[in-house]
């Protein structure tokens, strides 16, 4: 289990389900040591992705994730709402149709439009995981079915990815 604290808040994660030992260095506790025994060369693969899921977690609380996605439409408008001080996304008018899709934030994720775009949607959040499963969630949620998608290239897609806290 590790506990992330940093500036913006506080992200905790249990690795109980890889199979490394970790543990932090006795001469500087600011390093975090990751090893596995006796592995062989497809299992070492775990020790980057550990790695890497903490650093995700040192980042999201120091800079904390900015994802932004653009409304893309040929014909018909698409518009969207956001509802619940910015923890929900109802999308409407999708190709022209009179179903609204409705996409709730994961935990710790807002959502607001871009002030100087008003097609661009940002969301921010402290955990990559959640900021990109939204923005995945609501890109499912305007998938066009039984149309070729070459044609019909409707829908909200990412368009930039980065850090809320862009001073380094």
């Amino acid at each position: 289990m590790i506990k992330v604290t940093g500036p913006r808040g506080v992200l905790t994660k249990s690795f109980k389900h890889m199979s490394v030992d970790m543990f932090i260095d006795a001469n500087d506790s600011s390093l975090i040591r990751v090893e596995k025994w006796f592995a062989a060369s497809k299992e070492l693969a775990v020790i980057k992705t550990t790695c890497s899921h903490v650093q995700n977690m040192i980042d999201g609380v120091t800079k904390g994730f900015e994802y932004h996605m653009k409304l893309v439409y040929a014909h018909f408008p698409t518009n969207v709402i956001i509802g619940k001080g910015g923890k929900s996304v109802e999308i409407v008018n999708f190709i022209g149709q009179k179903v609204k899709f409705f996409v709730e934030c994961l935990e710790g994720v807002t959502v607001e439009r871009d002030p100087q775009n008003n097609q661009e949607l940002i969301f921010r959040g402290n955990n990559i995981d959640n900021v990109s499963r939204t923005c995945a969630l609501i890109n499912q949620k305007c998938a066009i079915k039984k149309k070729d998608i070459r044609k019909f290239l409707d829908g909200i897609y990412v368009s930039s990815k980065g850090f809320v806290d862009n001073s380094d």
